[in-house]
């Protein structure tokens, strides 16, 4: 399933913080180096490349002269805008040993859900590789609160990966890849070499994660990555950060870390930004035969066939769809209103004034 990623791709890095600093919590000079050595050696190579880097909050700390991580919100703010300085200082540095320039890109769930700002997010980053920069993209810790975070850094680059049309995305962490089972349970698990986004085994991963070995985001934000990154086409390699080759051997296919193969065709940008850029605000539960028309069929999911509608959301706002045991299995833009849609369910389109959600506004996720 492996395959060399063709010159001239762009490929998505990602490290996060777990794999940037000390055990004290500092950022580690070593560690920005390993990656920016691979990230000099991709350009070298014929790959623009972004660079997607966790660590402004750890970079903050000793220029506050706090040595503990804040747990409330407008203490990591601070601790954040006082780093990202510091963390870009420290990369920018770097890259100029190797001659190249970068450019901070700070991002919110907010400005990617609107489409025009979604689009504008694109061709900023495309006129950066094109000029020859290295885009080093983070939240915007500074000024977010819960409900406008994308929660990790691995969702963000999986979502930059599909934005610069990426031809892999590689997610560096502290193991070697991913495992079947939880190391810190198992004495010798198995590392997954290569597996398909659809394999139930990264079902099996998202459930029973948790932070820790796997670094801050854990295994679960890393499968959700690889899978969101499958539905634009785009292979996912995890691999230990610590490995001074691991971009270029991911890079040429070669037999490291976990292999995620995408879909064999991605999705169209605009169903990737419904599916992933647009935060749904509610959730609308199908029967039987409505999951089956949507997953099997391709239909529109119609009022007839749904059992039940969570939220408050107007026509044209995101919603979830769930089947009738909660499992998600798509997202789409909603074609009625939460208000008109309880009024008409289960009754037949005509009555109802139109599909819930029609097909081209509807994404299966299952």
């Amino acid at each position: 399933m492996r395959r060399p990623i063709e010159r001239g791709r762009a490929v998505v890095v990602k490290i996060g913080s777990s794999s940037l600093t000390t055990q004290g919590g500092l950022i580690d000079a070593d560690a920005i180096s390993r990656v920016v050595a691979q990230i000099a050696e991709l350009r070298r190579s014929g790959h623009p490349a972004v660079l997607v880097s966790s660590g402004a909050v750890a970079a903050g700390l000793p220029a506050l002269g706090v040595t503990d991580r804040p747990t409330d919100v407008p203490g990591l703010q601070a601790a954040a805008a006082v780093g990202q300085s510091k963390l870009i200082e420290q990369y920018a540095g770097a890259f100029a040993a190797h001659n190249l320039v970068v450019g901070q890109v700070l991002l919110t769930r907010d400005v990617l859900a609107g489409r025009e700002q979604h689009l504008h997010a694109r061709a900023a980053l495309d006129r950066l590789l094109d000029l020859g920069v290295v885009p080093i993209v983070n939240e915007n810790d500074t000024v977010l609160v819960d409900e406008l975070r994308f929660g990790d850094n691995d969702r963000l680059a999986a979502i930059v990966s599909h934005l610069v049309g990426a031809g892999l995305l590689v997610i560096l962490t502290d193991t070697p890849g991913l495992y079947a089972h939880d190391p810190r349970l198992v004495a010798e698990p198995e590392l997954l070499s290569a597996i398909r986004h659809t394999d139930e085994v990264l079902d099996e991963l998202r459930r029973g994660s948790g932070a820790g070995v796997y670094g801050s985001g854990g295994v679960a934000t890393k499968v959700a990555a690889a899978r969101m990154a499958a539905y634009s086409g785009i292979p996912t390699v995890v691999t230990a950060a610590n490995d001074p080759e691991a971009v270029r051997r991911a890079v040429a296919g070669e037999d490291i870390g976990t292999w995620v193969a995408p879909r064999s065709t991605g999705l169209g940008a605009r169903k990737l930004w419904i599916a992933f850029s647009l935060p749904a605000v509610g959730v609308l539960t199908v029967d039987e035969g409505a999951a089956s028309a949507i997953v099997r069929d391709g239909r529109s999911l119609l009022a007839a066939g749904v059992s039940g509608v969570q939220g408050e959301f107007a026509r044209g706002d995101a919603v979830e769809v769930h089947d009738a045991f909660g499992r998600l299995i798509g997202k789409g833009l909603a074609g009625l209103a939460a208000a008109t849609l309880r009024e008409v369910l289960g009754q037949h389109t005509s009555v109802a004034g139109g599909a819930a959600v029609h097909r081209d506004d509807l994404i299966v996720l299952t």
